[in-house]
C-alpha cells in the first residue's frame, strides 16, 4: 500500500507535457508588428481574398470605397470616387483610382506613401462597399432590357437569363462591347439550343453591354390571305413555303408560275422568277429566304375578271329571283 501511494505522489509531482508541442505554440506569446516593420506580415482577410479573386471589378466614378492602412486605424475611411475617378486621404491629398481594380488602387496608395517617406512598408487595403458602375446592360431583343449588378466573372447567357431571356424576334447573334475596349465590339453567334451554344457562352464583366440583334424580317405581298412581315424568329431561316403558310395561304385568283422574290442586293433590289406551281407541288426545290426578302405573289386579271362577271350574274340572278316572288 505504502509503496503505491509513493508512485501516484510521484506522478503527480511530474508536470503534463503538451502533446507534440501543441499546447506550446497555443500559449506561446506573440509580439505584434509595427506599421513601419519591414517584416510585418499583411493581414489576410475574407474581403482581400474575394477582391483578389475577382481582378475584373474595376473602380468607377460614384463607387463608393473603404480604404485603410494596416496598424493605423486614424487612416481609415470611407470615401466616394468622383466624377474625375479621383479620391482624397488623409496624408495623401487627391489621389487617381478610376479605372483601377481594388489590387491596383492598395498598391498605388502604397507607392504614394512610401513616395512621401511617410512609412517605410505600408500595407493598404481597399474595399468596394457600394458599386455604381459595375453594372452589365442587356439591350436589344430581351424581355427586360435594363442594367443588372452581376458582380464576378460571368457569363454571357447569365446576362440574358437575367433580362428574361429573348424575345420570339431575337436575331442569331449579339454585340458584346466590353468596358475596357468600347471601340471594338464582338459579334457573339446567339446558339440557345444547340450543341454549339456552350462554345458561344463567353464570358463577361461588369460594365459590359449587351445588345442582342433583331431577327430579320421577310415580305409576303400580293394574294395571299394575310400579307405583311414575318419575323425569322430566334435568327432561324425560313423558306418560301414557310413563308406562305405565315400568310395563310395562296389567295384563289393567284397566279402562281408568275410569283417573284424581290432580293436587296449591292447593285440594288434584283428580281428572281420562282416556280412557286411546281414549289407547291414538290416538284422544285422549295429555296431558302433571306432578311428583307419580299414574296410577291401576283393575282391572275383573267380570273379575277372571270369571278367578278360571275359574282355580278349571280348578284343579277339572285335579285330576279327576289322580284319575281308572288
Amino acid at each position: 500500500m505504502n509503496s503505491k501511494l509513493l508512485s501516484l505522489a510521484a506522478l503527480a509531482l511530474v508536470p503534463a507535457l503538451p502533446p507534440c508541442g501543441l499546447a506550446q505554440e497555443r500559449v506561446a506569446p506573440t509580439e505584434a508588428p509595427s506599421a513601419a516593420s519591414p517584416s510585418a506580415p499583411q493581414p489576410k482577410s475574407s474581403v482581400a481574398s474575394a477582391t483578389s479573386s475577382s481582378p475584373e471589378l474595376l473602380i468607377g466614378s460614384g463607387d463608393l470605397i473603404e480604404v485603410s492602412l494596416y496598424g493605423v486605424p486614424d487612416f481609415k475611411t470611407d470615401v466616394r470616387v468622383g466624377s474625375s475617378g479621383e479620391i482624397s486621404l488623409p496624408m495623401l491629398g487627391t489621389v487617381k483610382v478610376g479605372g483601377l481594380s481594388v489590387d491596383e488602387a492598395s498598391k498605388l496608395i502604397e507607392h504614394r506613401l512610401s513616395e512621401k517617406r511617410l512609412f517605410n512598408d505600408p500595407h493598404v487595403t481597399v474595399f468596394e462597399k457600394e458599386y455604381a458602375t459595375q453594372g452589365i446592360s442587356v439591350l436589344g431583343e430581351v424581355q427586360k432590357p435594363g442594367i443588372y449588378s452581376l458582380l464576378g466573372s460571368r457569363n454571357l447567357y447569365d446576362a440574358i437569363s437575367a433580362s428574361g431571356g429573348t424575345t420570339p424576334k431575337a436575331g442569331s447573334y449579339v454585340l458584346l462591347t466590353h468596358r475596357k475596349d468600347p471601340q471594338h465590339p464582338v459579334r457573339v453567334p446567339l446558339t440557345t439550343g444547340t450543341p454549339d451554344s456552350m462554345k458561344d457562352n463567353v464570358t463577361v464583366e461588369p460594365g459590359d453591354t449587351i445588345v442582342v440583334s433583331k431577327a430579320g424580317i421577310v415580305y409576303v405581298v400580293g394574294d395571299v390571305r394575310q400579307p405583311g412581315g414575318f419575323a425569322m424568329e430566334n435568327g432561324k431561316n425560313i423558306t418560301v413555303l414557310q413563308a406562305i403558310a405565315l400568310a395563310q395561304g395562296i389567295g384563289p385568283n393567284a397566279a402562281l408560275n408568275r410569283a417573284k422574290l424581290v432580293r436587296k442586293t449591292a447593285d440594288g433590289p434584283q428580281e428572281v422568277p420562282l416556280a412557286l406551281k411546281k414549289i407547291l407541288a414538290a416538284k422544285a426545290p422549295d429555296p431558302q429566304l433571306e432578311a428583307d426578302d419580299i414574296l410577291f405573289v401576283p393575282d391572275s386579271v383573267g380570273k379575277s375578271a372571270f369571278k367578278r362577271g360571275t359574282e355580278a350574274a349571280l348578284q343579277a340572278a339572285i335579285g330576279v329571283a327576289i322580284w319575281r316572288v308572288p
